[in-house]
């Protein structure tokens, strides 16, 4: 009887616990925005649709910035696996050739964008083969938006013009290169550093953001946005290759689909977005400049002739002609 009775209450117990037992939980995070932002609403948005298309038998710890360490920690996690999947400004430490990202005017237009990036689309196809060298899967882009050059007291729209702004650019290639070939003069400081920067004349003005962060962080201070466009700034949906690998076929199809609902969802709120910060900029009294379309033709050509030879050592011969035959006319 003892025996009888202990058996049920084994069986009981295994019943109790086989659906804890069946679920898989994975570690899902993004090295840029805290709880609330766009990027953390987006790294919970793929863990639900992931969770709701698996029922449940796929479950998420999600970790948002600074919460496993900066942005560099965070990649080295993901490349190691202890992160499985994630929102990141893709590290270029491991691999040179993620620098084909940073292209200047790869794009011009959100629709050529889109493309690229969609799951049969040239781009996705190029990352997808430079991110399976690093043990990683190229799951889609996650934009931001087009940048361009924020400055006080005018603008410029040509090289000549633009010779007597200096602004800040992140010390990463080949942002310094690109404003540079676009004319201005450019000085490497610190974000933290660059609100003082402009207030005591070190800079006149912000090079290579969204104007999201021109109009959050600098509204009193610069007058002027030129957009510029040069480049389509975009974080990326990422996972560790054996992580995806250890789930059921069935299981990561969905983490698939779930990625490319999350990306086509942010190209039209970002889309939308840009246009309704540059309308609040505007409300400032601020003037937003949109080039002609004779002015983008040289800029886009100063651009790639002088920058593009520059990428070819990193991103190789083969991704150099790539981009020569499928980036945005002109």
């Amino acid at each position: 009887m003892t025996v009888k009775l202990l058996s049920l209450a084994l069986a009981g117990c295994l019943s109790l616990a086989s659906p804890a037992l069946s679920e898989t939980v994975l570690k899902i995070a993004t090295d840029s925005g805290a709880k609330g932002s766009a990027p953390g609403d987006a790294i919970e948005a793929w863990a639900k649709k992931i969770e709701d298309g698996t029922q449940g038998e796929v479950k998420f710890e999600i970790f948002y910035q600074n919460e496993l360490g900066g942005q560099q920690e965070v990649f080295d996690l993901l490349m190691a696996g202890d992160v499985d999947l994630m929102l990141n400004w893709p590290m270029t430490s491991y691999d040179q050739r993620i620098s084909l990202l940073y292209t200047p005017y790869l794009f011009t237009n959100w629709e050529d964008g889109l493309k690229a990036y969609a799951p049969d689309g040239w781009m996705s196809e190029a990352m997808g083969k430079i991110y399976e060298d690093q043990g990683l899967v190229f799951m889609g882009a996650w934009p931001e938006g087009f940048n361009g050059i924020g400055t006080k007291g005018g603008h410029a729209t040509s090289v000549e013009e633009a010779a007597k702004f200096k602004v800040r650019v992140p010390p990463v290639f080949p942002f310094t290169e690109i404003v540079q070939a676009l004319g201005y003069q450019t000085a490497a400081i610190d974000w933290g550093e660059l609100y003082s920067a402009i207030q005591t004349g070190i800079v006149a003005g912000d090079g290579a953001n969204i104007i999201f962060y021109d109009l959050t962080y600098f509204p009193d201070l610069l007058t002027d946005w030129t957009y510029t466009r040069a480049q389509l700034i975009t974080g990326v949906l990422t996972a560790n290759a054996e992580s995806l690998e250890k789930l059921s076929p069935e299981h990561q199809e969905v983490v698939r689909a779930a990625a490319r609902e999350v990306m086509e969802d942010r190209f039209a709120a970002a889309e939308a977005a840009n246009i309704a910060d540059a309308e609040k900029w505007k409300a400032l009294g601020h003037a937003f400049i949109e080039p002609t379309e004779e002015q983008m033709k040289a800029m886009v050509a100063t651009v790639r002739e002088k920058v593009w030879p520059q990428m070819e050592p990193l991103l190789g011969e083969e991704l150099m002609t790539l981009v020569r035959e499928n980036a945005s006319k002109i």
